[in-house]
C-alpha cells in the first residue's frame, strides 16, 4: 500500500522540509518504517525512477510506502493506492 504526503507540517513534524535521515525533501525521497532508510526502490507506474527511504512515516503505519510530493494537488491525486515495488538495492 502507498500513500503520498508533502512538506507540510500538518502532514510532518515541525521540520517539514527535513527527512529522518537529515536530507531535504525532493523528488525520488519515499518514507517507510519497514525498509531501512537509505534502501533504493522502483515503484510501479513510475517507470525506471528509483526512490530512496529518507524518512519514516508515524509508528501506527507499518508496511506501507509513503511517496513526497513536491504539489499538494498532486499528492491528493495519488491518494491511497495498492503498489507493487521492487528492492533494486538494501542497506
Amino acid at each position: 500500500m502507498a500513500t503520498a504526503y508533502n512538506s507540510l507540517e500538518g502532514q510532518t513534524d515541525s521540520t517539514p522540509w527535513i527527512t529522518a535521515s537529515g536530507t531535504r525533501c525532493r523528488e525520488g525521497v519515499i518514507a517507510s518504517n519497514f525498509l531501512p532508510l537509505g534502501t533504493k526502490v522502483m515503484i510501479e507506474g513510475f517507470g525506471n525512477q528509483v526512490f530512496t527511504v529518507e524518512d519514516r512515516m508515524n509508528k501506527r503505519y507499518y508496511k506501507k510506502i509513503d511517496i513526497w510530493f513536491r504539489h499538494y494537488n498532486d499528492a491528493r491525486k495519488f491518494g491511497i493506492k495498492k503498489i507493487k515495488y521492487h528492492v533494486v538495492k538494501m542497506v
